[in-house]
């Protein structure tokens, strides 16, 4: 046993001693005990931003479902968007006796220190969503090029030529660059033929729908209001570039693409605002990763996770990962994402015309 982790048992011990000098009733609380008599574990999550509504409504429960029928015990930490409190964060999570770690980073080029100490230390760390580079790390996310591809499609679909914008993510976030680059997969040969022009592409720091909608508002300005289409990276900059062009009476006659099927962005779908929200199944991707770090904290290697495939990063690292299928909706399909449970009849369908789309009748 490692000193770190005897250091958090005794703290513990101690804890329990105070607590059964009070009565006699027995502690109602979580024990972290695994139900077979065996000492728990503890899996600490650090999210970078736990107030974007995807992480709180969906990820976390999953996560923490996954943990706690393992018999583990969930800890976590929030950045509150920033990479300095993120690293502090994570060391946090080790002195409370971690046994796994997973992590949201806000910047996977600033946290990669901590992540290497806790590979050190012998911590199995999970890099949730967005990509650390680091050999030693467990990279779970959904196939974010394919997502970028998806965006693309449905976008070049509805218009095949014109005035593109591109309204890109975090530039701290590898993703960004993963959708932008299945996004020229697609529409790189009308580029290059002069169908589609690029009359402007920005990141979106944090990925910050009122930076969205300020780098939007920017390029109207310096295009006249010249836009046919916008390649937004996910829903939040999607929101931001649709305020920027309600502003200028040209929203829902420009197609806007996005990401994460927040219930806003699907309820722009059903209104016509929006085009297509690529969803990715959080609750998939938290079981994923909560199933993933208990595994790995309980022993089993990287490589003999289920479904673990090889991943050539940017930097040209190899690392274990898992890659979960996105699915583009639009109107035509509005209903798997309602017959999911994932959003109610009444928020998809709020102020949308009866018989507009199938699912709103």
């Amino acid at each position: 046993m490692s000193i770190r982790r005897l250091i958090a048992l005794l703290a513990v011990f101690a804890m329990v001693l105070a607590a059964c000098g009070g009565d006699d009733e027995g502690d109602s609380g979580d024990s972290g005990d695994n139900g077979d008599g065996g000492e728990g574990l503890i899996i600490g999550v650090s999210w970078n931003n736990y107030q974007e509504e995807r992480w709180a409504k969906w990820d976390e429960p999953a996560i923490k479902a996954a943990i706690e029928d393992a018999g583990h015990t969930y800890i976590s930490t929030d950045a509150g968007s920033s990479a300095e409190q993120q690293t502090a964060d994570v060391e946090n999570l080790i002195s409370q006796g971690a046994d796994a770690l997973i992590i949201l980073a806000q910047d996977g080029e600033s946290i990669r220190s901590a992540v290497a100490a806790a590979v050190e230390e012998g911590i199995p760390v999970v890099a949730y969503d967005r990509l650390i580079e680091d050999e030693g790390a467990y990279y779970i996310t959904f196939d974010n090029v394919e997502v970028g591809r998806m965006q693309a499609r449905a976008i070049f679909e509805a218009v095949p030529a014109g005035n593109y914008v591109f309204i890109k993510g975090d530039p701290g976030d590898a993703n960004a660059d993963f959708l932008h680059g299945g996004q020229l997969e697609i529409l790189q040969d009308a580029i290059d033929s002069g169908d589609i022009v690029n009359v402007g592409e920005q990141y979106t720091d944090g990925w910050k729908p009122e930076n969205a909608q300020t780098n939007m508002e920017q390029i109207l300005t310096e295009i006249d209001n010249e836009v046919d289409a916008v390649v937004a990276s996910n829903d939040g900059t999607a929101g931001g570039v649709i305020a920027a062009l309600e502003a200028q009476g040209l929203a829902g006659s420009v197609p806007v693409s996005g990401q994460d099927a927040d219930l806003a962005a699907l309820n722009r779908v059903a209104l016509g605002t929006q085009t297509v929200s690529v969803w990715k199944d959080a609750r998939e991707l938290g079981k994923a990763a909560g199933e993933a770090a208990v595994a790995m904290a309980e022993g089993t290697a990287m490589a003999d996770l289920p479904n673990t495939i090889e991943f050539e990063t940017p930097l040209g690292n190899t690392m274990q990962t898992i890659l979960l299928e996105p699915i583009p909706i639009t109107q035509d399909n509005l209903n798997l994402v309602v017959d999911a449970g994932w959003i109610s009849t009444d928020e998809l369908c709020q102020g949308v015309e009866a018989g507009a789309v199938d699912v709103c009748s």
